[in-house]
């Protein structure tokens, strides 16, 4: 039988494609869909498909059509602003015969919304930056001496496309945070922000350490496979750019509590830094993120082992010879985007 997987919101990840193009070695087919003709992926897709944009009315319906007229087993989302909605349409979906690789709607609400995933990684016992939604509220623990300068100034929900600010004083503080608001309105963030603009923009504790990205791990039944660390060293447009693989035990037993508590499905992306001896978490992704090729080729082929649960395997300790101190840069390449003129 074979395995078609549709990657939706498929965007400018092609190392995804390919990685699981390589995994699926021939049985089966990758898909790619995307509101863009124009999006990288598309190019090495086996088949690229054009959607509506994701709060289309007709989105749901469209992905359904794929998904039957393509025979799609499993379908992984790219985008953070479309995990809300997959979430919510999952059993709607699944009705179909396929499998959406989401986690359910209360992780997803964690993940998605910044000042739940505050809450929930304090509640669960981890150290997480200081964070605050209103200008008085910062300023006031300025006043106080609980949070000094530089500061971080990005959006709540969502990804941070458009952009973070670093103000360091209470001038640039306030300029960031009333521009942050201006620029999330104009945004594609709006939609998902829309229903408290207010309290839309994040004030955040800025760390002074060495930054790390973890990828937890968890079958499709929730439960933890493994932990895969990384040293950022070098970022570029907010995503990893140059990084070293780690080894340690300290990030494994962080990764454990995470999942445990948690409970996502498959493959989340998390934000880590090591200040002051402290091990602090910052966000929780719960997707591929930007930073899995470095995890890959340090040897932990989690597109191979997505291949081998679908088809109800449960040993794939050969897909896992994940070493440390393998250091690896992301480069740019030229694709021809093929038109009808």
């Amino acid at each position: 039988m074979a395995i078609n997987i549709l990657f939706t919101c498929a965007g400018r990840r092609n190392y995804l494609i390919n990685y699981f193009k390589e995994a699926i070695n021939g049985e089966g087919l990758i898909l790619a869909a995307d509101m863009s003709v124009s999006a990288p992926a598309m190019v090495d897709a086996d088949i690229a498909i054009l959607v509506p944009n994701i709060y289309d009315d007709t989105y749901i319906e469209a992905l359904k059509n794929i998904i039957i007229e393509h025979q799609i087993t499993a379908v992984i989302s790219l985008n953070d602003l479309e995990l809300p909605i997959l979430s919510k349409h999952k059993a709607e979906l699944e009705a179909t015969g396929t499998k959406v690789i989401v986690s359910n709607e209360n992780v997803i609400d964690i993940a998605f919304d910044k000042v739940e995933t505050f809450n929930f990684l304090k509640s669960i016992g981890l150290k997480t930056p200081k964070t605050y939604t209103t200008l008085k509220d910062a300023l006031h623990a300025i006043k106080n001496g609980t949070l000094y300068y530089p500061l971080v100034v990005k959006p709540r929900w969502g990804s941070a496309s458009i952009g973070i600010d670093f103000p360091e004083s209470e001038e640039e503080l306030a300029l960031a945070f009333k521009l942050q608001h201006i620029k999330l309105k104009k945004s594609i963030l709006n939609t998902a922000s829309s229903h408290d603009l207010d309290h839309a923009i994040l004030i955040q504790e800025k760390l002074d350490g060495r930054e790390f990205g973890m990828d937890i791990v968890n079958d499709f039944e929730s439960q933890y496979y493994g932990t895969f660390v990384r040293e950022k060293l070098n970022m570029r447009s907010g995503e990893t750019d140059k990084a070293i693989s780690v080894i340690d035990r300290k990030f494994d037993k962080i990764g454990q509590i995470i999942s445990e508590k948690l409970k996502h499905i498959g493959s989340l992306d998390c934000d880590v830094f090591i200040a002051e001896n402290q091990l602090y978490v910052l966000e929780l992704n719960p997707r591929f993120g930007g930073g899995y090729p470095f995890s890959h080729e340090a040897g932990i082929n989690t597109a191979a082992i997505y291949i081998e649960w679908l088809k109800g395997h449960k040993n794939v300790a050969q897909f896992n010879n994940y070493s440390a101190g393998r250091m690896f840069s992301k480069c740019d390449r030229m694709l021809e985007i093929k038109t009808s003129n």
